[in-house]
């Protein structure tokens, strides 16, 4: 039943009691998410498996009494349940439930802002099956979706505007991360930076800072509100910095090789079962067969492998607490990066259902823990065995920030979840470079560079002004057009995207337009001899185009009714005469250009 707020309530009133509201269910829902996970885990992993588990925020004398099983011949039954019960869940009831739920969420953002009612429900339960019997996942995906499906209620609820939709999706977000984290600035933070590469969603930070008090009042008045992670001595110094800039290095390496590993075994489960016409509500199960295998095999090489397997198991945060404890040896530290990479990609890329947060904290917990280690090793007057933790936490944000391009939120995030801003120099110094090395490549497909390429914002530009301004005032001339041949290769694509800025190329073949190429056309092809491939065969061929007399909303429709961020311009008499090239970013700039001074864009 709907209760729309009164008129009479001034906006900023309207805005004040979404974020009350909101961040009200969102502690309650994460507290009953969270204990779902803790209690999960004590009884698939505890209980059936007897596998003492070390845990996040334990003391040196607490975390060093975890051992492993006594046998692992449960482990696959485990696996195999909590996957196949998943996998039923998910394909009978919600699709949208399947994978790290982040993208979901970023998804409904961008399109109509609505979440089905049922989602939150089952994407809290499928995580916590996925989490808790061993799937390499973590709880940040699933809070982020399961708050912004809260967040759509709220907005069902009270009646709300567009807008006013968007902002509640958004403090949903922030509240839920933040909260279940007991990161609530940084969760209110990541909500507004996660949803674009190079923009913010302002309008909803204030907001999402009140919701994400009140959410992390109420899980800590339940879960106290200690930090996540216990540290204890840490020591770094300037002469260090050099060092975190290598880590920050390592890490935009080891990003790369995240994202393009998860997509290529998500792309590789979805054409098998598509080949062979298999029944999906399987294809998580294949995912945590081929994870259970793996994590028994290393049991048998070696206790070292034996570690290194149970650490790819579940969000992993207890080996995280090891690391910073620098308590896991350097012969785990160098392949947990890889393996816990592969166990993810197993887990999500198949169907499972979880987070993509906790498995990079721990990539990059372990890269910093290798580097520091190995370190100490070689100079450990110069890298004392008390600054081993300091490249563990670095490599945490430096990982993730780069990987979600969500440096500046990640970045908040972990400080508050170890509760030392000590670290914020080298952290600073780490996630930097990561993140300009690595790019805007992203786990999260949703995201979109800016707000002009969201079509949550499209109702903000006057419609009129729009209609007034002609294509050929905005766009980019064809002489000054950048152009591809049909027989380049794809590489040179990235290559031009990576040095211009650009995302986007007509494809010219003896002066005639014939295609289209974008960063998006570029994502399959990032890698070994696809690199060589010709344009001809990743371009989108005849593509949609706009005459330079058509008006700048007609433009518009076309670009978010077929999700497109650019549009060649062509003679209307001769169609395949480039005459010029318009972009979102042009119709933002020349609509900003157009409005009087002093008035606002929207």
């Amino acid at each position: 039943m709907a209760f729309s707020l009164p008129t009479s309530i001034t906006p900023p009133k309207r805005i004040l009691v979404i974020s009350i509201v909101v961040g009200v269910i969102s502690g309650v829902g994460a507290l009953l998410f969270f204990e779902g996970i803790k209690w999960g885990t004590a009884f698939f992993m505890g209980y059936l498996l007897q596998f003492r588990y070390p845990e996040e925020g334990q003391s040196v004398a607490e975390i060093s009494q975890w051992s492993a099983p006594p046998s692992l011949a449960l482990l696959l039954p485990i696996l195999i349940f909590g996957s196949l019960v998943t996998g039923i869940l998910v394909t009978r009831f919600a699709p949208e439930a399947e994978g790290h739920g982040t993208d979901a969420a970023i998804r409904a953002f961008h399109g109509d802002g609505r979440i089905r009612r049922r989602v939150p429900l089952l994407k809290a339960v499928t995580a916590i099956l996925t989490i808790s019997t061993g799937g390499s996942a973590g709880r940040e995906g699933p809070s982020a979706q399961i708050s912004a499906g809260f967040g759509s209620m709220v907005a069902d609820m009270l009646g709300l505007s567009p807008r006013e939709r968007r902002i509640a999706m958004t403090t949903g977000i922030g509240a839920g991360i933040g909260t279940i984290f007991k990161a609530p600035l940084g969760g209110a933070v990541l909500a507004a930076e996660l949803l674009y590469t190079r923009d913010f969603e302002s309008d909803a930070i204030v907001p999402s800072f009140l919701a994400s008090v009140i959410g992390y009042v109420i899980f800590g008045f339940f879960e106290g509100y200690d930090p996540i992670f216990a540290l204890g001595p840490i020591v770094w110094n300037a002469a260090q910095i050099p060092l975190f800039l290598l880590l920050g290095v390592l890490c935009a390496a080891f990003s790369m090789l995240y994202i393009v590993t998860f997509y290529s075994c998500r792309d590789q489960f979805a054409a098998i079962f598509e080949r062979y016409n298999l029944p999906l509500f399987l294809k998580p199960v294949s995912g945590a067969t081929l994870l259970g295998i793996l994590v028994i095999a290393l049991s048998m090489v070696s206790p070292e492998g034996e570690m290194l397997g149970l650490a790819c198991l579940g969000s992993s945060y207890g080996f995280d607490q090891l690391m910073m404890y620098a308590m896991v040896p350097l012969s785990v530290l160098l392949f947990l990066p890889f393996l816990k990479i592969l166990a993810t990609s197993l887990t999500l890329g198949s169907g499972g259902s979880g987070g993509v947060f906790a498995p990079g904290l721990t990539i990059g917990a372990a890269i910093g823990g290798a580097l520091g280690m190995a370190l100490h090793g070689l100079a450990p007057a110069y890298v004392p065995i008390e600054t081993v933790p300091v490249f563990v936490i670095v490599g945490m944000i430096s990982l993730f920030g780069a990987v979600a391009n969500a440096p500046i939120a990640v970045l908040i995030m972990v400080i508050e979840m170890v509760g030392s801003i000590s670290i914020l120099v080298p952290a600073m110094a780490a996630v930097g470079v990561s993140t300009l090395l690595k790019g805007e490549e992203t786990i999260f497909r949703a995201q979109v560079p800016t707000k002009a390429q969201s079509s949550a914002h499209r109702g903000e530009y006057n419609q009129q002004v729009l209609e007034r301004i002609p294509v050929r005032t905005a766009m980019t001339p064809g002489t000054a057009v950048l152009t591809l041949s049909p027989s380049d290769e794809s590489g040179t694509v990235r290559d031009l995207i990576r040095a211009t800025g650009h995302t986007g190329f007509p494809v010219m073949d003896h002066g005639r337009l014939v295609g289209v190429v974008t960063n998006r056309d570029t994502h399959a092809s990032d890698m070994g001899e696809e690199l060589h491939l010709p344009v001809r065969e990743i371009m989108t061929p005849a593509p949609a185009v706009i005459h330079p007399d058509d008006s700048l909303e007609a433009a518009l429709e076309i670009m978010v009714d077929r999700d497109f961020n650019h549009l060649p311009v062509v003679d209307r008499a001769e169609p395949d005469r480039l005459i010029g090239f318009l972009t979102r970013t042009d119709i933002l700039k020349s609509y900003s250009e157009s409005l009087p001074p002093g008035s606002p864009i929207a």
